[in-house]
């Protein structure tokens, strides 16, 4: 059986490197690096690779929309979630998004190998962790909606949910009593966390997430 071939997705270069020689030394093969959200989509789509070993917080686009692009445009590569990033609404947005796996980076090398030879044959992995919150959360009763875009501030979602209803920028500020300056930063912050060009984009991903309804 060949070794999953796979792409490495981290803003850090020292740590990609790292990932990169470590996962070499255990026999898999990168095919690429990537050190944000957009070109971890390129690289993925170009390259095909079993798996995609994907950060959260980067630059630009973030980890969890670089995964429902991957994951919607190429099904057959698998996400392997790889981050320091703790957070529940994090994880629910990750396995949401659409990725099959979710590592926190204090792992050592034989839990990612396995985690990445895992997802590459198709199962769900979980660090011990994660699998424990997991546990947790679906024992305690059932789990509500995680909140819409956790990479989004409070006010950039008030923002959004507005703008999800049509409100032009004047609008906003007025219902918000913020000045017009203040709710353009905000529009803008928005723009890149989501990685949208334009208002039409944010306001399809607003809607599909169920704001402005």
């Amino acid at each position: 059986m060949s070794a999953p071939r796979v792409v490495v997705v981290d803003d850090h270069p020292l740590f990609r490197s790292g990932l990169r020689l470590l996962l070499e030394d255990l026999g898999l093969a990168v095919v690429a690096e990537a050190a944000d959200g957009a070109a971890a989509v390129e690289q993925a789509l170009a390259h095909r690779p079993d798996v995609v070993v994907m950060d959260l917080h980067m630059p630009g686009v973030n980890g969890v929309e670089a995964t429902r692009r991957i994951t919607s445009a190429a099904p057959a590569v698998r996400v392997l979630v790889l981050t320091m990033v703790e957070d529940d609404a994090m994880l629910f947005a990750a396995l949401r998004a659409g990725a099959a796996g979710y590592l926190l980076k204090g792992a050592g090398p034989e839990q990612v190998e396995r985690a990445v030879r895992g997802v590459a044959a198709g199962e769900a992995v979980y660090g011990a962790g994660v699998a424990d919150r997991l546990r947790e959360m679906f024992a305690s009763g059932p789990v509500g909606t995680p909140e819409p875009f956790p990479q989004l501030v409070e006010r950039e979602r008030d923002v959004l949910a507005l703008m999800a209803t049509g409100a032009s920028n004047s609008d906003i500020a007025r219902r918000l009593f913020l000045s017009d300056k203040t709710v353009r930063n905000y529009v803008s912050s928005i723009f890149t966390k989501l990685g949208v060009r334009d208002r039409a984009q944010a306001i399809v991903r607003a809607r599909e997430a169920g704001l402005g309804g």
